[in-house]
């Protein structure tokens, strides 16, 4: 039996405004969780950077130079990247990331959409306030890639 909301589009599912409820508040929450998240992350990777120094006669101690930014797009492109298609803060807010065009979002793809999101931060931070404007609450960032933050279970 069809189910009783049958979409012709895959952006015919995006027309319900329940998916999009709240989502710029639960964006801003899943963010703070996810970076006390990579930060207890970073904290348990020191030591074991440290350790691995003495193994490779220093040469792992140049992680250091590289080890937030490789702990947190590691963390992203898994979590982002995985079956939940939500990083462990935008699960417990009830959102997820989706693409357009009905794709999973890949680890590579994870990744560059939080380099995108830090570039975009650091060079044209007043641009974060485009999802008080734009269609369905979407970043810049989400618009370069074809993808879309809505409420998880919703429909």
């Amino acid at each position: 039996m069809a189910d009783a909301q049958t979409y012709t589009y895959e952006t015919d599912r995006f027309d319900d405004w329940r998916l999009f409820q709240g989502v710029r508040t639960r964006r801003i929450m899943a963010f703070l969780v996810d970076y006390a998240m990579v930060f207890i992350l970073l904290v348990l990777a020191i030591p074991v950077v440290f350790l691995l120094g003495f193994a490779t006669l220093g040469a792992a101690w140049l992680l250091y130079f590289i080890l937030g930014p490789l702990v947190a797009l590691t963390y992203i492109g898994w979590t982002l990247g995985g079956p939940a298609q939500a990083t462990v803060g935008m699960r417990i807010t009830g959102i997820r990331l989706e693409r357009y065009d009905g794709r999973r979002i890949d680890f590579l793809t994870a990744v560059v959409h939080a380099v995108l999101f830090w570039a975009q931060t650091v060079i044209f931070f007043p641009l974060l306030l485009a999802p008080l404007v734009l269609e369905h609450k979407r970043t810049l960032h989400d618009l370069a890639l074809g993808t879309v933050v809505v409420r998880d279970n919703v429909l």
